[in-house]
């Protein structure tokens, strides 16, 4: 997602490559070569490092009320390394800290941070255990938040669950070793378990997002109403009597923006469904779903218009659409409390 041109840093280099393959070469050629370059390969042992970051995880304590597990994946020393996550998983910590009051001791952080080594490193093992650990003990007038900026692809989905064919997927800093986690484990994971009163927000800054939880409705701006998104063999992806609410920073067959064009010195990469997320809500104290969703389009747009008139991601895909899905229908004039 990084360059050093500000009209070039719109774009993930490593979904563009992926969503061309599909475009130039046919599909057959695009997903030989998804599953091809994403094979998992099973490590034959857990080195001590590794087995002292999962002991860390699962010694977290459960705190009731207001709990969030942040995933910010840097990807560093490799070809697609982004620069903005470690900024964004800051800047999401202070958030909520200051906005919604979230304890700090309820946040845990999943992150590449060469100044906070007392984080664990986003890896497949540790995102998954970590998973487990927002949800552990749910009960009434819990608020959850999951967050993740990284790299998120898709890949071909072979149990029908999906309506378009594709299952989404976040990738974790040893995705080409370890494998992708797909939205059928997010669901089952942090979905499936909320309990009745339980409120888990998702907040997902990655390429092709939209539907990463499997909820089963979607929002549609425009028709301004929600559209069904069960799952066509009839499988149940709902709660255990909670709500689950998704953010994705685009739809699933979009590519999300890490950029530098929202800072005022040009230089500071972030994700720009991040930034337009906070900004949202930072704005208005009054903040309901609606407006959340309509500020973030308006900021994105507005930086089409004045940075990117002629190039940029946009020329790729079409304008960077955040998404909103749920496990059940409700009002977008609700209040957005986290």
């Amino acid at each position: 997602m990084s360059s050093s041109a500000v009209i070039q840093d719109f774009g993930c280099p490593e979904c563009q490559e992926i969503v061309s393959d599909k475009k130039k070469k046919g599909p057959h050629v695009y997903l030989r070569k998804i599953l091809h370059r994403h094979k998992t390969t099973i490590p034959n042992s857990v080195s001590s490092h590794e087995k002292s970051a999962l002991e860390t995880i699962r010694n977290w304590e459960t705190i009731k009320g207001k709990r969030a597990l942040l995933c910010g994946v840097t990807y560093d020393k490799q070809k697609y390394k982004l620069k903005g996550t470690n900024y964004d998983v800051t800047q999401m910590q202070e958030f909520l800290m200051t906005r919604f009051k979230f304890p700090s001791a309820s946040i845990h952080i999943l992150a590449e941070l060469a100044e906070m080594d007392s984080h664990p490193h986003p890896t497949k093992t540790n995102i998954q255990e970590a998973l487990r650990w927002l949800v552990k003990d749910n009960q009434h007038g819990d608020s959850l938040v999951f967050y993740f900026s990284g790299h998120g692809l898709r890949q071909p989905d072979f149990f029908d669950d999906e309506n378009d064919g594709f299952d989404e997927t976040i990738c974790p800093l040893d995705f080409k070793t370890a494998g992708m986690i797909i939205d059928n484990e997010i669901n089952d994971t942090i979905v499936r378990p909320l309990k009745k009163g339980v409120k888990l927000h998702a907040i997902i800054d990655a390429c092709h997002s939209g539907t990463i939880l499997d909820l089963s409705h979607v929002y549609s701006t425009k028709e301004h109403c929600w559209s069904d998104n069960k799952p066509p063999s009839g499988v149940y992806k709902g709660t255990n009597g909670g709500l689950a609410i998704s953010i994705s920073a685009c739809e699933d067959n979009q590519l999300a923006a890490d950029t530098s064009a929202f800072s005022e010195s040009g230089k500071q990469m972030e994700g720009a469904m991040t930034h337009t997320f906070r900004k949202a809500l930072s704005d208005n104290s009054k903040a309901t779903y609606a407006s959340v969703l309509s500020s973030m389009h308006d900021n994105i747009l507005a930086v089409k218009k004045k940075k990117f008139s002629l190039s940029g991601l946009f020329h790729r895909e079409r304008l960077q659409e955040p998404l909103l899905s749920s496990s059940e229908e409700f009002n977008l004039n609700e209040a957005f409390v986290l």
